[in-house]
């Protein structure tokens, strides 16, 4: 605790000042002097750094609690003595630390300077010092005040500003930093060209005005991070980012770090630290290669299952049994009626129009294997021009949309082409064996899905083959 002055004993703050007359000619404002040293005290005692203050003689006059602190040494020790020879510097280097010290006096501006100085109990720390003259009221030098801190201290705390500023310009990922209010406070150039917007205009904004999708789980995450602190790893955000091209579809790898203010005594959140990187790339990839394996899978599974069946027609509903599977919600095989059709007669317009007939359907209610059809030989009626015919014609895959129709212009497109009424994406296949055509394979998905893909076209494509080569194998021993 500082001595009080009243007492006549010298504190922190240094020695009594002379007292000064007030109007009438009395010592006067005592009350007001004892006001600004407490105010003083206080001041120096709230201070983040050590300081100690010489006269022009080099006589220590002030030392706050920051400098007991780091050296030991209380201020009823350290005030009144001759330089710090002898008790906070040794004697060898005395003489270089208090000219440097002093050498304050007559220069411009602050001087910065490193030194050890030895602690109450004999160690050594090695401080950086700022020092400056202190002016009288005539302006000339009437003494240095000396503000120093412990160096690895110094160290870390330019560390800490530098690694922000990095943060902030160069970074190669995303950090923002969002305040209480979940908004925008400072955005780093990396996160403004993922957002698809300028540095300055994020700020302040509700991420709902800068994302199309990925909004509410963003938010959820930034107030638990708020509340109970940043989670033990990662997380994968995919949202939707609008720019001028329409909306972008990312995933984000994202950390997220609370933020306290260090100056309060209890942890006062200050906002959310958010750092992202875009993986969309690599999640993607991730994404196909799973995607190829179990269709790889899958076909091998469909072949050592249909190996097993005697009747043929029976392996080629087994072959679209697996792949149905996460690809597609329906699918149907329509074989050409009267036999298959060479490439020949396929491309002649004089010849006979090309009429499919029903032959496999997997069930449209309950899941279940798929149902042989077909006996009586009827043809399905397709209108000209439908995907099944085109396929045909075209001995290659045939994609159809039912595009933005609502969903009771979508049902009715889908019945009126003889297909399931959710389907709103299609995918038509050929069947192909010995250079002839022999049918369409048709795939199905509902709205609940995406459109097909050209990867989709290929995985099908191979689920037509081995279709295409079980049904020739069952119509040759048919004619066996």
């Amino acid at each position: 605790m500082s001595a009080s002055r009243r007492s006549g004993t010298t504190d922190e703050l240094g020695p009594d000042e002379p007292e000064r007359d007030g109007p009438d000619g009395s010592a006067g404002g005592s009350e007001g002097s004892a006001g600004g040293s407490d105010l003083l005290a206080a001041l120096l005692d709230g201070m983040d750094a050590a300081l100690c203050a010489f006269d022009g003689d080099g006589v220590v006059t002030h030392w706050n609690r920051e400098a007991e602190r780091i050296l030991g040494w209380t201020a009823a020790e350290a005030v009144g003595r001759q330089g710090f020879a002898g008790w906070a510097v040794r004697e060898a280097d005395a003489e270089e630390v208090e000219g440097r010290l002093m050498s304050a006096m007559e220069a411009p501006g602050r001087q910065v300077h490193e030194f050890a100085l030895l602690t109450k109990d004999g160690g050594r720390v090695l401080v950086r010092t700022q020092s400056a003259a202190v002016r009288g009221p005539d302006g000339k030098p009437a003494g240095v005040y000396c503000a120093f801190s412990e160096v690895h201290a110094q160290i870390d705390l330019e560390r800490s500003i530098a690694l922000s500023e990095a943060l902030f310009e160069d970074a190669s990922w995303g950090v923002v930093l969002v305040d209480a209010d979940l908004r925008p406070a400072v955005v780093n150039a990396h996160a403004a060209r993922a957002l698809g917007i300028g540095r300055t205009s994020v700020l302040g904004r509700p991420l709902g005005e800068l994302l199309a999708q990925g909004v509410e789980e963003l938010e959820s995450a930034l107030t638990h991070v708020l509340a109970e602190g940043a989670p033990p790893a990662p997380a994968e955000i995919w949202v939707s980012v609008r720019t001028p091209d329409g909306e972008r579809r990312r995933c984000w790898r994202c950390g997220f770090v609370r933020l306290a203010s260090p100056l309060a005594e209890e942890p006062v959140p200050l906002g959310v630290g958010w750092l992202f990187q875009d993986m969309t790339e690599a999640k993607q990839a991730e994404q196909e290669a799973a995607m190829l394996r179990f269709r790889t899978n899958q076909l091998h599974r469909a072949a050592r299952a249909a190996a097993e069946c005697e009747d043929p027609a029976e392996a080629a509903t087994v072959h679209l049994d697996f792949a149905l599977a996460g690809f597609a919600d329906h699918a149907l095989i329509d074989r050409v009626a009267g036999g298959a059709v060479a490439d020949q007669a396929a491309g002649d317009e004089t010849a006979d129009p090309v009429r499919l007939v029903r032959v496999a359907v997997t069930p449209s209610g309950a899941p279940g294997p798929s149902w042989l059809g077909g006996e009586a030989g009827l043809p399905v009626r397709y209108a000209e021009g439908h995907p099944a015919l085109q396929c045909v014609a075209r001995a290659g895959s045939v994609r159809a949309d039912a595009g933005d129709l609502p969903p009771q212009r979508a049902r009715e497109w889908a019945v009126a082409r003889q297909w399931p009424a959710d389907a709103v994406h299609v995918l038509c296949a050929v069947l192909r064996s010995r250079g002839r055509t022999l049918g369409v394979v048709t795939f199905l998905r509902g709205s609940g899905r995406t459109a097909f893909g050209r990867g989709d076209a290929v995985y099908a494509e191979d689920v037509a083959v081995r279709i295409a080569s079980a049904l020739d194998l069952a119509g040759a021993v048919g004619g066996e």
